[in-house]
C-alpha cells in the first residue's frame, strides 16, 4: 500500500475498523478528537523545537521516521473524526482548497505569506 494506491475511502474504513475492533468509538467523540489532534499536532511540533530551519529541512532516517509516526496519529485522528461526524473528506478537502484559491489568488499572492485579510485590506484600500 502506498501513497499511489490507497484511496482516502480505504484509509477511513481501515481506520473505522481499527476503532470498532476495540471499542472506541465510545471515546471517539468530536470533542475528543479535536483534542487528540491538537495533542499530536504539540508532538510533531517537538521534534522542530529548538532547531534552525536548515536542520528541520534534512532529518535523519530516523527522525524523519519519528516525525513520520506523529504525522501518521494526526492523519489517523482526522480521519477518525471525518468518520464520526460522517464527513466526505475528500469533498471537504476539495471545497476547502476552492475556497483558498479565493481567498488566496496565485497572481496576488506568490511568493507571499500574508493572511488572506491583507489581501482584502489592500483591495478596499485601492477601492477607495
Amino acid at each position: 500500500m502506498g501513497d499511489e494506491t490507497t484511496t482516502l475511502a480505504e484509509l477511513k474504513t481501515r481506520t473505522a475498523e481499527f476503532v470498532h475492533e476495540r471499542d472506541w468509538e465510545q471515546f471517539h467523540t468530536p470533542k475528543n478528537l479535536s483534542m487528540s489532534l491538537a495533542i499530536e499536532a504539540a508532538e510533531l511540533m517537538e521534534h522542530f523545537q529548538w532547531v534552525s530551519v536548515e536542520e528541520s529541512a534534512s532529518l535523519t532516517s530516523e527522525e524523519l521516521q519519528k516525525v513520520g509516526e506523529e504525522l501518521a496519529d494526526i492523519v489517523l485522528y482526522a480521519l477518525s473524526m471525518a468518520n464520526s461526524l460522517g464527513l466526505d473528506l475528500s469533498k471537504t478537502v476539495l471545497d476547502k482548497m476552492a475556497k483558498n484559491a479565493r481567498k488566496y489568488p496565485s497572481e496576488k499572492v506568490r511568493g507571499k505569506s500574508h493572511k488572506y485579510t491583507y489581501y482584502k485590506k489592500a483591495d478596499d484600500e485601492a477601492e477607495n
